[in-house]
């Protein structure tokens, strides 16, 4: 059996030996691009396995470790006589395709590929595995388009590997390569980068310098320095140091608290205490005092849940209120003087060249970067003045008050149905804490927004933070499948004839649903009668109704009244003889309102129907006659004229008369006519 392998390894050698000419006849230049594919070599990599026939091809396991060793005998070679720099590299270029082939047919191991990367990426500098990367990235979607289970481990390995070897300081963009191909490679929802347990890097310790007390502490000197008086003390303090009762040590971190806002270069007795003034203005706090407190922060935002402790909690509110109120003095004192020069930093010499406004330190943000913050006490002040690092530690501040809101009862409430309770803290925040926390953070959003450029910059964290909301959320959940599965070619193919059918062209409906029925506007008939536009146009729909129209419609109404059989016919009957009637009266209103007191309750309006008196044709060409009909209207002119001497009272009175004896006869209150007159 090792005799038979041993010729298969040959054999096998061989074979890839050849395939390797072919790809330098095809790749003379031996670069990375293009990448070679099986019809660069027109099927001669499938038929490999054809030429192995040492008697091992039986056994695929057999065979897999025979074309294994063979590919790793050549790679060896090619690794231990050439540079990567060389043109010749190109071989390994093309064997590493040549590979890449047969785990997509498959007739190697899928992941043979990428442990020959990652023994290449062990062999190689830094600056050659910028290299390797670059062949990587070139390859990445056919590397990782088949067989990826089996290739996600030696993937992550690897990388893994290359980013502990390379510094965050110096290798920034190559690491942020490395990790845009990890993103890119694995799937949205894969595990393999979520931390289900939620733990926290506590191993990220901040080392800063102890305050002078501490350092003082326990020393010899300590109890002389306490014996001097007070004026040789503060003739030895240095002006940029605070006051002797600042610097003595203090048992609890309140009493320096409560020190930290007094000025470095005032003494001690200028502070007033007094109740009945009013409420002096908050102070700027001083840099010197500042800095342990400033520093001590970093511990809450490596372990936040150290601020389940009272004790803890409030230290951290302290702290970042005070550091809040110096990066606003700090901005103030920018924006006043025009320059990134502090109070403090007046009498210290430069070490080296800043920039001299707000404007310039904010064109090179997007260039600095901090892989860990120096810590040093003499760069304290400098770093105040940076606007980037201010916007660094407020960032991580918004983080973590971010983190305190999410353990609010109603937030809780929203996580009830999680599985994953390790991601779930049984700590519920205060009332007064969580009102602590939703201004803490609207001060800090109105602080990020300050400034050129400070609102996209608000803006793009804002976005980052209610993101990463969401990851939390489907980590609680227990990371459920993102990718939905893929659809069946039944429901496609189904899917698509309605689609098809959706979108047909249909014929006009001649009445759609919903619309009403405009025949009666049409012209055209067989019955002879008037329709159409041409009925709308009759008199009768637009000009007053004369007083005798309402004659014969009354005498209907009258005989229908005494033909009634039953009491609604009667009623019905009635009401229409009293709207009749109505109508009739309003129109004779305006023309014959001197015949109304000929009508009797309202009873009978024949009077009104009744034509005026004319004049014979013969009289008129009699001159007696004629004059006689004159005095006639004149005598009647008269009465008339009489008859307005008295007054609208009369004629209202004889109205009310003819209402009420309509009233009285039982017939019902007229309905208004439809047409109003006018």
């Amino acid at each position: 059996m090792a005799s038979a392998g041993i010729s298969s390894v040959d054999t096998l050698t061989a074979s890839l030996t050849e395939l390797l000419k072919r790809a330098q006849e095809i790749k003379p230049d031996g670069g990375i691009k293009p990448a070679l594919s099986s019809a660069s070599f027109n099927g001669d990599v499938e038929a490999i396995t054809k030429r192995a026939e040492g008697g091992i091809t039986v056994n695929p396991q057999d065979y897999y470790a025979a074309l294994e060793t063979a590919c790793r005998n050549i790679f060896y070679e090619l690794l231990a006589s050439t540079a990567i720099q060389d043109p010749s590299f190109g071989r390994i270029w093309n064997l590493l395709d040549i590979f890449s082939i047969l785990s997509d047919i498959p007739l190697c191991e899928p992941g043979l590929v990428f442990w020959l990367v990652e023994e290449l990426l062990d062999s190689q500098t830094i600056d050659g595995c910028r290299i390797v990367f670059d062949y990587l990235d070139s390859r990445r979607e056919r590397l990782t388009a088949k067989h990826f289970k089996q290739k996600q481990l030696i993937i992550l390995r690897a990388c893994n590997e290359l980013l502990r070897r390379l510094s965050r300081a110096e290798d920034t963009v190559f690491c942020g390569r490395v990790f845009i191909f990890m993103f890119q490679s694995f799937p949205l929802g894969d595990r393999s980068s979520v931390n289900l347990r939620g733990e926290y890097h506590v191993e990220n310790v901040t080392v800063f310098e102890k305050p002078p007390e501490e350092q003082m502490e326990g020393s010899d000197d300590a109890m002389e320095i306490d014996q001097k008086p007070e004026a040789e003390e503060k003739e030895k303090t240095p002006s940029g140091d605070p006051p002797a009762s600042v610097n003595a040590k203090s048992d609890t971190q309140s009493s320096e608290l409560a020190d930290i806002s007094q000025p470095s270069d005032a003494p001690a007795k200028s502070v007033k205490f007094d109740a009945v003034d009013d409420k002096p203005q908050e102070p700027e706090p001083d840099a010197e005092a500042l800095y342990p407190i400033f520093w001590s922060l970093q511990d809450v935002f490596s372990q936040p849940t150290r601020l389940f402790e009272t004790e803890h909690f409030q230290s951290f509110k302290s702290g970042l209120d005070l550091t809040l109120r110096k990066f606003k003095a700090v901005q103030q004192h920018q924006q006043s003087r025009g320059t990134s020069k502090l109070p403090l930093e007046a009498h210290k010499p430069l070490k080296r060249k800043r920039a001299g406004t707000e404007s310039d330190q904010q064109q090179d943000l997007a260039s600095s970067f901090n892989p860990r913050y120096l810590t040093s006490r003499d760069l304290f002040d400098l770093e105040l003045s940076d606007l980037a690092f201010r916007r660094h530690i407020l960032v991580q501040a918004l983080i973590l008050v971010d983190f305190l809101l999410s353990l609010t009862p109603k937030a809780k409430k929203k996580l009830e149905h999680t599985s994953n309770k390790s991601v779930l803290y049984t700590y519920t925040l205060p009332d007064e804490e969580t009102t602590w926390a939703t201004v803490m953070r609207n001060e800090i959003a109105t602080y990020l927004q300050q400034g050129q450029e400070g609102k996209f910059y608000y803006r793009m964290v804002d976005t980052v933070l209610s993101r990463d909301k969401n990851w939390v959320h489907w980590k609680a959940e227990g990371c459920p499948l993102i990718i939905q599965p893929a659809i069946s070619a039944e429901s496609f193919l189904e899917s698509q004839k309605g689609a098809a059918k959706a979108s047909q062209s249909r014929r006009i409906r001649p009445t759609p649903m919903g619309s009403l029925d405009l025949n009666f506007l049409s012209n055209t008939g067989g019955d002879g009668q008037e329709r159409g536009l041409e009925t709308l146009k009759k008199k009768e729909r637009y000009e007053l109704p004369k007083v005798e129209d309402y004659k014969a419609p009354i005498m209907e109404d009258e005989f229908d009244i005494e033909m009634a059989k039953s009491n609604k016919e009667k009623e019905e009957a009635s009401v229409a003889k009293a709207s009749k009637m109505w109508r009739a009266l309003r129109i004779a209103s305006k023309s014959r309102l001197n015949m109304f007191d000929k009508i009797e309750d309202g009873k009978d309006l024949g009077p009104l129907f009744d034509p005026p008196p004319v004049v014979a044709k013969s009289d008129e060409n009699n001159p007696s006659k004629r004059n006689e009909s004159e005095q006639e209207k004149n005598e009647e002119l008269e009465v008339d004229g009489k008859k307005d001497e008295m007054g609208n009272a009369r004629v209202q009175e004889e109205k009310k008369e003819v209402v009420n004896g309509v009233k009285e006869s039982g017939i019902a209150e007229p309905v208004p006519p439809a047409v109003e007159v006018t």
